[in-house]
């Protein structure tokens, strides 16, 4: 009996411990549990383009185990902690030897730590030399072990592992030291990243590279022990040189990281459509554009997507971090006069409203509009001109008729509709709208030249999410159409290559801002060049200055520029001669008679049922014949009736437009159903 009460009070006593250890274990206060990780920007295929530090200051990238090299897994199991999955958080074995060393040493050894109670450590920032401070480590190891999975606590050690000075974690080291993602490493690069964590201060590379090398090499001699490299892969990585320099965090896109970040501070991960090997590319472009420039000068860039509208690289300054060219300023963001560069705009409109063709003359005269009286740049004239011309070689005194008889709030209606903001001084629109007198940002310009690009349907440039405007249709296909074929047409300077891009520069008042504009059949892209402070750049133009960085641009897009769309199906295709009349000359005075023909139906804004007999059409006043107009494109020739049934395509929004004989005009907007 004596034999047995014994061994039941033994088991008792046992069971009574065991329950006792649970209870310790389930009473322990666990630290936070999920890392704070660093900000990060991404670029479209998941590659880092900038990271921010935690708050109090360290790296800390957030880790995803499954995307760990399995090497480094397998060498850190086999250098740390081999029974990870069978033990609970504590080894036995493992603590059996550390202690019989802590006693034949009289001092606490770290070989009995488990990686479960390294974990401990580190969350908690404990003590490891005092019994104290590793009886805290295992009774959190234990309660770690209760709450969380072995993949969660390997986790929580790829985030926390000290790399050497303000470096937290696995991928913060492997960016700092390696200058890579830790999915794929050498086996020497592995072992350095276990090694470092066991004495972070001793071992940095930069300060200490014999003692990192030391380390990294028992780490591999480990794995070798423990058949994870085999002889000849660990004879290799040990003449492998340990870098002996922390790089740089990657910082690309700096200012529309920053922009992000603030908009939505507590967001990790911003996904962004940014192609990565293109913005580091044209970041370098701009920097070197700054050595010929003077030195408070800067650059800005951007390309976008136009079908998507996907931005795909924003350069905000030719150097982020130069104060005397205010590099901190995102110049693709500032409002500046955009000079010359909104012409396109006012003759698409025109073209589309049936006010104008590519080969309608127009007159280069002197005039004076209410006491405006604006001047070519060369102070010239050249009398009848087309269009054509016009556009191409940027007259002022063409363009500001045009808008005279669109007028500057049909202009600020379509900037309005193509989702650009722009400011006007005095919020009240004059003809100088058309020269450049409002604010409009690059990224803006680059917006309305995607709506052009693409047919004349607006699309919103975005970042992150790319989405289109809610069918806005800025011109006529047509329209779009015939600015693409006169812009890569126009002349440029002999140094630039004679490529069909399609383009525009513009040069602000005071020589404030040189600008370029431009696409291709796939891409649009931006170049603005000046003062971050609108200081003036005395001889700085944006033929001179800014075009040759967007044919550099393009040159980074591709061998060539993709080719240009073809022209529409209805797209009138004519020489001036055999233009209808009323399209064959353009003129402002008669434009404005009281007798200019005016739309009697359809109404303005009207919502009409398309019919197999086509839609009803009526125009009172002005002379016969007349031409109608769809969207610009023609649909009714040289009618001498006032009143036509008009076959039109439906549904959708169309701006029906009718010019007289003496080139007079009126429109409407409309939408068939």
């Amino acid at each position: 009996m004596t034999r047995w009460a014994f061994a039941l009070a033994g088991g008792g006593l046992a069971l009574g411990l065991w329950a006792a250890l649970a209870v310790w274990v389930a009473r322990t206060d666990l630290p936070v549990l999920v890392p704070e990780t660093s900000s990060e920007v991404l670029a479209q295929d998941g590659s880092l383009l900038r990271a921010y530090t935690v708050a109090d200051g360290r790296w800390r990238l957030g880790v995803d185990a499954g995307r760990v090299d399995a090497t480094y897994i397998a060498m850190l199991l086999a250098y740390e902690d081999r029974r990870f999955y069978q033990h609970r958080g504590v080894d036995p074995l493992a603590l059996l030897r550390a202690g019989m060393q802590a006693v034949g040493q009289r001092r606490v050894t770290s070989g009995g730590s488990t990686l479960t109670m390294q974990v401990a450590r580190l969350i908690e920032d404990g003590p490891t030399g005092t019994w104290a401070g590793k009886l805290r480590q295992i009774r959190l190891a234990l309660a770690l072990e209760r709450a969380l999975s072995k993949e969660e606590i390997l986790a929580l050690y790829l985030h926390h592992a000290p790399m050497g000075g303000n470096l937290e974690g696995l991928r913060a080291g492997s960016f700092a030291w390696l200058g890579r993602e830790p999915d794929r490493l050498t086996e020497a690069q592995a072992a350095l990243m276990i090694a470092l964590p066991q004495s972070p201060a001793a071992r940095q590379p930069d300060r200490h590279p014999d003692r990192a090398r030391a380390a990294r090499d028992r780490v591999l001699a480990r794995a070798k022990a423990a058949g994870v490299l085999d002889a000849e892969t660990y004879t290799s990585a040990l003449r492998e040189p340990v870098p002996q320099m922390r790089r740089a965090f990657p910082a690309h896109a700096p200012h529309l990281a920053d922009r992000l970040r603030a908009a939505h501070p507590d967001q990790r991960l911003h996904r962004t459509t940014l192609d990565r090997p293109l913005q580091i590319a044209l970041q370098d472009l701009a920097r070197g554009a700054l050595r010929d420039l003077p030195p408070q000068a800067s650059v800005a860039l951007m390309v976008a997507d136009p079908q998507t509208g996907a931005i795909r690289a924003a350069v905000g300054s030719g150097d982020y971090l130069d104060p005397r060219r205010q590099g901190f300023v995102d110049m693709t963001q500032a409002l500046r006069s955009p000079g010359s560069v909104l012409k396109p705009l006012v003759y698409g409109l025109a073209f589309s409203d049936g006010l104008a063709h590519p080969e309608t003359l127009l007159n280069d005269r002197p005039a004076r509009f209410a006491g405006y009286a604006p001047q070519n740049f060369d102070r010239m004239f050249r009398g009848p001109v087309s269009a054509r011309e016009a556009l191409q070689v940027s007259l002022n005194l063409p363009v500001v008729e045009l808008t005279q008889a669109l007028g500057p709030a049909r202009l600020m209606a379509a900037l309005r509709q193509a989702g650009v903001q722009a400011e006007v001084p005095g919020d009240v629109p004059g003809l100088a709208v058309s020269l450049g007198g409002l604010g409009v940002s690059l990224e803006g310009l680059v917006q309305l030249y995607a709506g052009i690009a693409r047919g004349g349907e607006a699309v919103a440039l975005s970042a992150t999410a790319p989405q289109r405007l809610d069918t806005q249709r800025l011109m006529g296909a047509e329209a779009a159409w015939h600015l693409g074929d006169i812009l890569a047409d126009a002349p440029r300077p002999a140094r630039l290559p004679d490529w069909r891009l399609a383009f525009k520069t513009g040069t602000s008042y005071g020589h404030r801002d040189a600008l370029a504009l431009g696409y291709d059949g796939a891409h649009v892209a931006g170049v603005w060049v000046g003062r971050a402070d609108g200081a003036p750049v005395p001889g700085m133009f944006g033929v001179d200055v800014a075009a040759p960085l967007l044919f550099e641009v393009f040159a980074r897009l591709g061998d060539r520029p993709a080719p240009l769309p073809p022209a529409p199906p209805a797209t009138l295709v004519l020489k001036h001669a055999d233009l209808p009349a009323p399209l064959q000359q353009f003129g402002t005075r008669v434009a404005q008679a009281s007798d200019a023909p005016e739309l009697a139906f359809p109404p303005d804004g009207a919502a009409l049922r398309v019919r197999s007999g086509g839609v009803l059409a009526r125009v009172d006043r002005g002379r016969a014949p007349f031409t109608w107009f769809a969207n610009g494109a023609p649909v009714l020739l040289a009618s001498h009736e006032r009143e036509a049934r008009l076959m039109l395509d439906g549904p959708g929004f169309v701006t029906l437009s009718v010019v007289d004989a003496e080139g007079r005009g009126a429109r409407v907007q409309v939408e068939l159903q």
